[in-house]
């Protein structure tokens, strides 16, 4: 008759409960753990003498030894390798409701509240606008398009003639010349120079061309020239996500 094997541990709990009839120690004598510890040895590489194999050169009475083959092994740390950008810039793709004559409310930096005049894009992205400066103080300067809302007035500047002067390098510092002090420049006093809004006077020429142009836009638009001097601001009760700009 074939009875049901039962699976029992060799190393029973006593009692139900979690303490086994051998300790660890024990159970390990008894399988014969640290003999076969004791028997184990270190197995040592057998070293092999490094010939060079030589190789009779064609049509030569000549040898020429073999290299052996380098390792497989490389470092931990990684090499630095020069990354191949191999991507275009793409040009910045300018808001549906932006539009060259467009009047935008600027909502950070020094003109913070004022409205401007939106004139083009410059190829880095950036709007080019003015007050103008006749008006509200803001000059031709450049601004990001997520610091601006966009409003539905607009003034015709089909008249207008911009150039090809006002771009990105038009905007660059300018820097000064390096001056050597010696023994004889040392202790004379230092001549402050006077900076005013416009330190070019190449700008401010440049400021009152595009102004006469565009002041000349707006006036054919009733209170336009009021609404471009007055500040947004929100009073009492007034939501930003509520107003129709």
């Amino acid at each position: 008759r074939n009875m049901p094997r039962i699976n029992r541990s060799r190393n029973p709990l006593i009692g139900g409960s979690i303490i086994t009839a051998f300790s660890r120690s024990a159970w390990k004598r008894r399988q014969g753990f640290y003999k076969k510890a004791s028997e184990w040895k270190p197995q040592v590489a057998k070293v092999v003498p490094n010939k060079e194999p030589k190789v009779k050169v064609f049509n030569k009475n000549e040898t020429r030894v073999i290299k052996p083959k380098g390792s497989k092994f490389y470092p931990e740390e990684k090499p630095r390798h020069k990354l191949h950008r191999n991507f275009r810039i793409n040009p910045t793709r300018l808001r549906n409701s932006i539009t060259p004559g467009t009047v935008l409310i600027v909502l950070s930096g020094q003109f913070k509240g004022r409205r401007v005049v939106f004139l083009k894009q410059l190829p880095s992205g950036l709007l080019l606008v003015t007050g103008p400066y006749k008006l509200n103080g803001v000059p031709i300067r450049r601004i990001n398009q997520s610091f601006v809302i966009a409003t539905s007035t607009k003034v015709d500047l089909s008249q207008v003639n911009l150039g090809d002067k006002f771009d990105d390098k038009y905007f660059k510092k300018q820097k000064r010349a390096r001056v050597v002090k010696d023994e004889s420049t040392f202790f004379q006093e230092k001549k402050k120079e006077k900076r005013g809004a416009f330190p070019f006077t190449a700008r401010k020429e440049d400021q009152k061309s595009v102004d006469k142009q565009v002041l000349a836009a707006i006036k054919k638009t009733k209170y336009l020239k009021d609404y471009l001097r007055s500040k947004f601001t929100l009073k009492k009760g007034q939501y930003p996500h509520l107003l129709k700009f």
